[in-house]
């Protein structure tokens, strides 16, 4: 007898059914994307404990003849392709043929469809089986009844979770779709209450906020840009609204929601030196890549997707959204929020001043404390001051901490600190790419005694500090001789700078060199930057301004905390009693 056997095509299916239909959200995903393959303009979705029951998914699309709802439950019938060439570029959600079949194999199916009003037809399905077609009344588009889902598996079946967990699967799968087509009515009802409403939308954000409210949609900042065959649009979420608790991340390729572990990773590149560790930004993207750059064909529920240039589709994202993050839009709000018809502020990472700039020199200051740390060497890299001018408003210092200057819609405050950190910042790490940071011999000679840790550490990474502009040689044992340190500064400690930077390596933590230049140029910026308490001269604040204003990602310094903070004019007036 032989050992190998051909499954009967009931166990087939069910097993077709066990990738394709994990649970009721998988059901709802694969019936409302045929909804919408359909040409649907309004998809309505009812459920009873949590799909278990009944999932209803009713729609106005083209709807199905006679012969094509029979054909619908067969395997591998399907209106979408014709041969394996139609599988490069897929557009539709479905193609594989193998939704409803699959689905119908696991429950009692009842598919009511109409190519035109009133002339319809009713069809009913148990545990695959055909039980019966017959002519009915509707209006154009289908109704598909998935009741008693698993009822003849189950063991599937005692793997479901509570009905409160399966409603949020399906809630989230709802929220996914409502997302990627944004000019669909969706209309969601769970266990008789009505569950979620959306009209059709312009723009991404408008969906977010109708989903989550104004105040959610207004941490974000808006993405758009083109890198290479790569365009990136979406939302991304400013780094001061960062928070710890869970995030959202929502990827749609070619106009098909997937998920994609790397994209994540490629976000959160792009937030580098803006965020405290540990934090994880939330994001909404839309990529769009050449048909034959993308798979679609890579997972049987077509989740995932596979990129034949998976590390330019990474660099693109990481590129635009840090662009992004670079503008004023990135600049946290006190007291106001997005509302819809408001539009992105764009530019240049500093907000443009209300009144015209003020009259001050355009020459790098070459005194006081600003110009030491800035303008420390004759051949030092030219200051973002050679750049085209910049427009600079009349600023005033508060507290000796804040800078403060005014713009048409409220009162920009910038930290002194923080803003200096971040242009020595970006400054010291290109200097460390290079290996041209300028440095200064010490009059005498420093010695310092290390861990045997930190010791491996600097063995590890003398190379990068000697790019940075240290000059040291050992001492025997675990000393080093330090004969010339980076950017001479009265208020800079070399010697606790190359301590810390140590310790911060030691144990391999930091292995990747270019990470390991980030943290470098990070604790130098940090120990070299002005400090609160320091007066600075209108000319100093004035430089301050303009190279702030030339950097990458001006909102925020290298710990995550807001370099720039916008009060609008709502709030003041609010607190003075005039709204």
């Amino acid at each position: 007898m032989p050992r190998i056997a051909v499954l009967p095509s009931t166990v087939a299916d069910q097993i077709a059914a066990g990738e394709v239909v994990e649970r009721p959200a998988s059901a709802v995903k694969e019936l409302v994307e045929n909804a919408l393959d359909a040409g649907a303009t309004t998809v309505e979705v009812e459920v009873e404990d949590g799909g278990r029951a009944l999932i209803r998914v009713v729609d106005d699309g083209i709807g199905m003849d006679r012969e094509d709802a029979a054909l619908a439950l067969a395997r591998h019938a399907t209106s979408k392709i014709r041969s394996a060439a139609d599988l490069v570029g897929v557009a539709s959600y479905g193609f594989r043929g193998e939704a409803l079949p699959a689905i119908a194999s696991v429950s009692r199916l009842e598919l009511l469809t109409a190519t035109v009003d009133g002339d319809g037809i009713v069809l009913r399905s148990e545990g695959g089986e055909l039980r019966g077609i017959e002519a009915a009344s509707r209006r154009r588009g289908t109704t598909v009844s998935v009741s008693q889902l698993f009822f003849n598996t189950p063991a599937r079946r005692k793997f479901l979770r509570s009905a409160r967990s399966e409603w949020r699967a399906i809630a989230d799968t709802l929220v996914s779709v409502s997302l990627t087509r944004r000019d669909v009515r969706l209309r969601v009802t769970s266990d008789g209450r009505e569950a979620l409403v959306l009209s059709p939308v312009r723009t991404l954000r408008e969906r977010v906020a109708g989903i989550w409210g104004v105040d959610y949609a207004a941490r974000f900042v808006d993405v758009e840009g083109v890198a290479g065959p790569v365009r990136v649009s979406g939302m991304v979420e400013r780094p001061g609204d960062v928070g710890t608790g869970s995030r959202r991340a929502f990827l749609m390729v070619n106009g098909r929601p997937v998920r994609e572990h790397g994209v994540a990773r490629a976000v959160e590149a792009a937030y580098r030196s803006t965020l405290p560790a540990g934090l994880r930004p939330s994001f909404l993207l839309e990529v769009t890549v050449p048909a034959d750059d993308v798979d679609v064909n890579v997972h049987p529920a077509k989740a995932e997707v596979r990129f034949t240039n998976k590390w330019g589709v990474d660099r693109a994202i990481e590129e635009v959204v840090q662009r992004a993050l670079g503008t004023a839009d990135a600049v946290p709000w006190v007291g106001r929020a997005w509302s819809p018809g408001m539009g992105g502020a764009g530019g240049s990472g500093l907000p443009e001043p209300t009144h015209p700039p003020v009259s001050v020199s355009q020459e790098p200051v070459r005194d006081g404390l600003f110009a030491a740390a800035v303008d420390a060497a004759p051949d030092a890299p030219p200051a973002p001051e050679a750049a085209p001018p910049i427009a600079v408003p009349d600023l005033m210092q508060l507290r000796r901490t804040y800078l403060m200057y005014e713009h048409e819609d409220g009162v920009i405050l910038i930290d002194q600190h923080s803003a200096h950190e971040r242009v020595l910042y970006e400054r010291f790490l290109a200097a460390l790419e290079r290996g041209d940071a300028p440095s200064q011999r010490l009059l005498f000679p420093e010695t310092v005694h290390l861990s045997p840790e930190d010791a491996d550490a600097w063995e590890s990474h003398a190379a990068s500090f000697a790019r940075i502009g240290y000059e040291v040689e050992g001492f025997g044992g675990h000393s080093l001789v330090v004969h010339a340190v980076p950017v001479p500064h009265p208020r800079f400690d070399a010697l606790r700078c190359l301590r810390e930077s140590l310790a911060a390596l030691s144990g391999g933590r930091q292995a990747a060199t270019h990470a390991a230049h980030e943290h470098l140029a990070a604790t130098v910026a940090c120990k070299a930057a002005i400090k609160a308490g320091d007066a600075l001269s209108r000319e100093e604040m004035a430089a301050l301004f303009r190279q702030l204003a030339a950097t990458t990602l001006a909102a925020h310094d290298v710990h995550g905390r807001a370099t720039i903070v916008r009060l609008s004019w709502d709030e003041v007036e609010r607190r003075f009693g005039r709204r």
